[in-house]
């Protein structure tokens, strides 16, 4: 029986002159649960007791029908798991073939991604409530949800079936809670303060002031019927109320007082604006405010139909985003973040054998971002650029919304209306099913930061120019925009001049994918899922309503001779098979599938912002094209495994997954051009082991160890399927020595998860993860790799420290009356208090707190004047720069330091 909604269903057999036999069945999502009865001749009722599925990932039944690789998280997991930022990427961590990261868009830095496949999760697909739930412009997570509102989350990493589409590496597959015929809800509250925190070594120590910092989060759910048997609602609120803070480190705080000495010197003079002084805080605080509902109202007007209407926000508020800790505050931005969907179901049982499912999902996106200071000018000075400068490089003044890897929008709109449907049947060895998804999304734009700026990047720290200050007067007060100072004449030194225009971008796009899949039991043994899946994209390379064509800078470009056209061959087939053997404790299963995804469209944003009405009508804008070769970034998955059912409690499962990625993202950065192509490759190898036990219902135990090894092509450290891949040599796109590691390119990685029941009532709740260290590029400021003693640094040279955490949630349940429980609980994170930069470090060397001796071939360390520390290995230039994942502020760490919370939940 295909699409039941995720819960207990009591489940009937009868048969002429055999007992009636039932049993309770907990149907899970995305999941096929085989279930036998044996029937007994006689004509009293007998009850078997028959499991088709468990309520937590710990209890996952063996399945011997599918090949798919995935896990099951269910409510009760999420009750009692220890959530850092209660957010779909802490969820993720159960599922093995997952890893944490930085988010990859400051734009909604708090819906966290996942890595799987060794990729940045940006190819990832999820859907809620069968309603697409995909950032179809950065990629990734949308909208975020409570986890109180969430009955069931499916991580499928690898192998999905033809159902499945959007997707290079994983998909999300979320269902919401809904009513029943029992009253139930919850109310919760999670209190976390600086008190009960530990200071961050790099950016927090001793002696300075502890960084403040408080979060509340207040949760409430409520459900039930309104008609018995027929209609069911439920509800879900949750406040997030958070005052972090940005703390500065004594390095950085001694170059902010240079920089402050400097303005009341009156040296911080520009051709646009002077400043005569700043304020050095020891921290910035980080106000932020979030608010998560939903509301679902179910209906089942007859026993062969059940709809559904289900409507979700979230909307949140973050002052001083964006900025670093080797940022002043004027760099940062106050982002408002709005999201919104509404999905409408229906099931639809149309005799024994046939079952249709029908989904309407309308969502949309409204974001913008504010600078804090508008003056014009930007000074970025050396030690702020690290490698946690996704967010930007500007030490003081305007933030320029703009990296080294893309541009990021100050404004972004999404509106996208979604029909599927899917038509199950069921036959005795095969139950087919076909679908349409049709995605329209008429709202795809956004704008890039347009206004007129110029940015100073003196080569030294602010400390050296209080005794050279005449050498930064002279960088700051010439005028980049003045004829005098462009060719053929001499051009400023280290500065740029960007007149002001118009960065808005506009897609009308739609998506359409159709499969036919089918499930052929070929004996009670062997079966065999199999199945064909189609889609393309129209309107993805129109921008505000032209054609690449209009580009002003296809004219003459001397690269690029032609237009991209959206792709209409990605056919994919999929195969899975799966075996059981002898008494189906053992199954082997494989598969082998192709899976198609465009790019997230900000990999080639500066080429949609120049075909704008006033790029095209001035011939200004960034130079670049999209290369007319456009093929759809693809994988080929190719996987093996088998799974073991050592009794009823304990479950092994060894699973090999193969993915190639053909036709991935790279920018070219010609002299005069940038194109971006569809040419990359990549691999991702991975074992992956899991482990599920249960011990005399004291112990619940999920054990996770993935080897793995993530590759693809770039200059620098890439990732699988983003945009952040770029040549250092256009003309010699794959030169020796530029293939390497992806920066999740993780080793090994073990993640145990469970409970153990404690004397006295006590829970003991537990996520540890522990991985092997992550790649780390040292660069220079051109952006090429370092060059060591006369060797240039290779892509795998450097890693940075393994990342261990250990989080623990203590609680005890106190149950009055019938259905009500009171827990009062304690959650610590990071419980050992591990340093964990993984591989945040400073990567350019020009920004290392130790100046070296000569940025084109380093052989010495400067402390003093005489550069007197030889290098005799790289690793001597390695320094921490934050914590993992501490690209965008609070909020978006991963590699957080010590810190407690403790909380109330009442449940009825």
């Amino acid at each position: 029986m295909d699409d039941l909604l995720a819960g207990t269903y009591r489940l009937r057999v009868e048969g002429p002159g055999f007992a009636e036999a039932s049993a309770e069945v907990d149907v899970v999502v995305s999941s096929v649960s085989e279930i036998i009865v044996t029937m007994k001749p006689g004509s009293i009722q007998q009850t078997v007791n028959v499991q088709g599925s468990a309520s937590s990932i710990t209890r996952q039944s063996i399945d011997t029908a599918s090949a798919v690789h995935q896990a099951i998280i269910t409510a009760h997991d999420l009750e009692t798991i220890p959530l850092a930022a209660r957010s779909f990427a802490n969820i993720a961590y159960l599922a093995p073939g997952t890893e944490p990261l930085e988010p990859s868009d400051p734009t909604k830095a708090r819906i966290t991604a996942v890595s799987t496949g060794g990729s940045s999760g940006l190819n990832n697909e999820i859907s809620v409530d069968g309603g697409d739930n995909s950032d179809d412009w950065i990629g990734g997570f949308l909208q975020n949800f409570s986890p109180d509102a969430i009955q069931e989350f499916a991580m499928r990493t690898a192998q999905e079936d033809a159902d499945t589409g959007g997707t290079t590496a994983a998909s999300v597959v979320v269902t919401t809670k809904h009513g029943t015929n029992e009253w139930h809800g919850s109310g919760a509250f999670y209190g976390r303060a600086a008190a009960l925190n530990a200071r961050f070594p790099i950016d927090n120590p001793a002696p300075d002031p502890k960084q403040p910092f408080s979060r509340q989060n207040y949760v409430g759910t409520l459900g039930g019927p309104i008609v018995k048997e027929r209609l069911w609602f439920f509800s879900s609120l949750e406040y997030v109320h958070e005052n972090s803070s940005i703390a500065y480190s004594p390095s950085s705080q001694a170059e902010f007082n240079a920089l402050a000495q400097l303005a009341r010197e009156g040296l911080i003079s520009t051709p646009v604006g002077s400043v005569n002084s700043m304020d050095v805080p020891s921290s910035v605080p980080v106000p932020f405010r979030d608010y998560l509902a939903m509301a679902r109202v179910d209906w089942a007007p007859s026993p062969s139909s059940q709809w559904f209407v289900r409507a979700a926000v979230d909307n949140y508020l973050t002052h001083n985003a964006l900025v670093q800790q080797a940022a002043l505050p004027s760099t940062g931005a106050t982002s408002h973040d709005n999201y919104m969907s509404l999905v409408l179901g229906n099931q639809y049982v149309f005799g024994p054998n046939w079952v249709g499912s029908f989904v309407f999902n309308a969502s949309g996106l409204h974001l913008t971002a504010t600078r804090n200071a508008n003056l014009g000018f930007a000074l970025a000075f050396p030690f702020t650029s690290t490698l946690s400068t996704i967010s930007g490089v500007e030490t003081f003044g305007d933030n320029q919304f703009f990296t080294p890897i893309t541009a990021f929008p100050v404004l972004r709109n999404q509106e996208k209306y979604q029909i599927r449907y899917d038509l199950s049947h069921a036959q005795e060895r095969q139950a087919p099913r076909w679908g349409v998804n049709f995605i329209h999304e008429p709202v795809l734009s956004g704008a890039l930061a347009a206004t007129a700026e110029y940015v100073y990047s003196p080569p030294q720290d602010p400390s050296f120019y209080l005794s050279s200050p005449g050498e930064l007067a002279a960088i700051l007060s010439c005028n980049p925009n003045d004829p005098r100072n462009q060719p053929p004449n001499s051009p400023c030194p280290f500065s740029t001049f960007t007149p002001a225009g118009d960065g808005s971008f506009g897609q009308n796009v739609q998506r359409l994918g159709i499969y036919a899949q089918d499930s052929w039991r070929v004996t009670p043994h062997l079966t065999i899922n199999y199945g064909l899946r189609y889609d393309t994209t129209f309107g993805l390379f129109i921008a505000s309503g032209h054609q690449q064509s209009a580009n002003p800078a296809l004219a003459g470009n001397g690269i690029v001779s032609g237009i991209p056209h959206d792709y209409r061959k990605a056919f994919a087939p999929r195969l899975g098979v799966a075996y059981g053997l002898g008494s189906g404790s053992t199954v082997l299963r494989g598969g082998a599938g192709l899976y198609f995804n465009d790019l997230a469209q900000n990999g080639w944003v500066q080429a949609f912002t120049a075909v704008n009405n006033f790029n095209i009508q001035n011939a200004s804008g960034p130079p670049a094209l999209i290369d007319a070769h456009y093929h759809t970034p693809y994988a080929w998955h190719t996987t093996a495994g088998i799974q073991h059912a050592f009794n009823a409690n304990w479950i092994l499962s060894a699973d090999y997954t193969l993915e190639t990625g053909m036709h991935g993202y790279r920018r070219y950065d010609f002299p005069n051009v940038s194109v971006f192509r569809t040419d990359n490759r990549s691999s991702y190898n991975a074992l992956a082991l899991h482990l599920q036990g249960n011990v005399a219902e004291r112990l619940s135990l999920v054990a996770n160890y993935t080897l793995a090894s993530a590759r693809t092509w770039g200059c620098q450290i890439g990732e699988l399927f983003d945009y952040v891949n770029g040549v250092c040599d256009p003309l010699n796109a794959f030169a020796q020595g530029d293939y390497g590691p992806s920066g999740e390119d993780v080793r090994h990685r073990l993640v145990l998860a469970g409970t153990v029941r404690a004397a006295a009532g006590f829970d003991l709740t537990f996520l540890s993860q522990s991985e092997t260290a992550r790649p780390i590029t040292l660069t220079t400021p051109v952006g090429n790799r370092a060059v060591i003693n006369g060797v240039k640094s290779t892509l795998d040279q450097f890693r940075g420290r393994p990342y261990i955490q250990t989080d623990l949630r203590v609680s005890r349940s106190i149950k009055f009356r019938e259905r009500w429980s009171l827990t009062p609980f304690i959650e610590f994170f990071n419980l050992f208090n591990r340093n964990n930069p993984g591989n945040n470090y400073v990567g350019d060397i020009s920004a290392l707190p130790i100046p070296v001796n000569d940025l084109g071939n380093v052989t010495a360390l400067c402390p003093d004047p005489r550069c007197s520390v030889p290098v005799t290995s790289g690793k001597q230039l390695l320094v921490a720069a934050g914590a993992l994942g501490d690209f965008f502020g609070p909020g978006t760490t991963v590699g957080i330091p010590f810190a407690a919370q403790i909380g109330l939940k009442l449940t009825f």
